[in-house]
């Protein structure tokens, strides 16, 4: 099943989407908004799915084109947004180009940061910024919802809470990065509002390719129509999607509606080239000592977007152009 929230109020308008993202059919009269979907999952998506199936068999009534230019992201805001780093060799890299050792526990314990969640951009948004010196990134990366996970939930178990995929753009602001770290306390200003795709999919979608917690499929980035990578999402994801499920809800429980990101996709063999500017400018800063590649300007246009095995769009793709803020 493919859900999608249309533009329409604060928190969207729920739509079904057809397998092969052509046709769409209002949910409405089951559940108005994804978000109300989640806080009922289990009596709501039988009846979804029901329509679902029928929207992909031809026999579902008021079926409509579909747009991904219409959506907002399929929750245009959120309980919780939580974003891992599960690729540790883009962590390595990091510090490496920086001169600083890795601590060992980063293999065993993951990364995460709590990121803000009132306002996403939808997927074919302008990236609105005021000042390019700031250091634009995207970064592409996969993400699930989850309905309510009870504090203390165990990887093993934090699979069956794990209701929807989606692909991310969380843009980075990365001159800003440095100066908040050193203060100790995280990112805020450095993480501005992240992007998600037009639409989320249910774990059956993903067939074969979703194995043991991971995504085996390649993640696909365009910089200006150019394709600079195409990682695996599956290979060196040191921390499976139930992993960081579970560690976010260590010593809290997660609500229904949060979202839980991988963290930039990387993987180690560098021909799959990257999900990030930041990750080819740390590996010219070890090869040149200086980076090369600069960051993203205003008029910039990114496209991030993953196909299954016969080449078809699995999530429809996030399409952002960067721009002056003029507020």
């Amino acid at each position: 099943m493919k859900l999608a929230s249309l533009k329409s109020g604060r928190d969207g308008a729920l739509v079904i989407v057809s397998r092969d993202l052509s046709k769409m059919i209002s949910a409405a009269d089951i559940a108005p908004t994804l978000q109300a979907a989640l806080d009922d999952w289990a009596a709501v998506a039988p009846r979804l799915e029901a329509r679902s199936d029928a929207l992909n068999a031809g026999t579902a009534e008021g079926a409509q084109p579909f747009e991904a230019s219409a959506c907002a992201s399929p929750l245009p805001r959120a309980f919780q947004w939580a974003d891992g780093s599960a690729y540790v060799n883009h962590v390595e890299l990091v510090r490496k180009a920086r001169g600083a050792e890795m601590p060992q526990s980063f293999w065993t314990d993951p990364l995460m940061y709590q990121g803000g969640s009132d306002a996403f951009l939808g997927p074919r948004d302008d990236i609105e910024m005021a000042d390019e010196a700031w250091g634009i990134d995207f970064e592409g990366e996969v993400a699930v919802i989850t309905d309510d996970v009870p504090m203390g939930t165990v990887a093993q178990k934090a699979c069956d809470h794990i209701k929807l995929f989606m692909l991310v753009n969380d843009v980075s602001l990365r001159n800003l990065i440095p100066g908040e770290l050193a203060k100790g306390f995280g990112f805020y200003q450095s993480k501005p509002s992240s992007a998600f795709s037009p639409v989320a999919v249910t774990p059956d979608e993903l067939g074969d390719a979703l194995q043991d917690g991971k995504v085996h499929l390649p993640l696909e980035c365009f910089l200006n129509d150019v394709r600079v990578g195409h990682p695996n999402a599956g290979v060196d994801m040191t921390f499976s999607f139930p992993e960081l499920v579970a560690h976010a809800a260590r010593t809290r429980p997660l609500g229904a509606g949060a979202i839980v990101g991988s963290g930039t996709v990387s993987n180690v063999d560098r021909s799959n080239g990257y999900c990030c500017l930041a990750e080819i400018r740390m590996l010219e800063t070890i090869d040149k000592g200086a980076p090369e590649t600069p960051f993203m300007s205003f008029g910039d246009r990114i496209r991030i977007e993953m196909n299954d095995d016969n080449g078809q769009s699995i999530f429809g793709a996030i399409d952002q152009k960067v721009t002056a803020y003029k507020g």
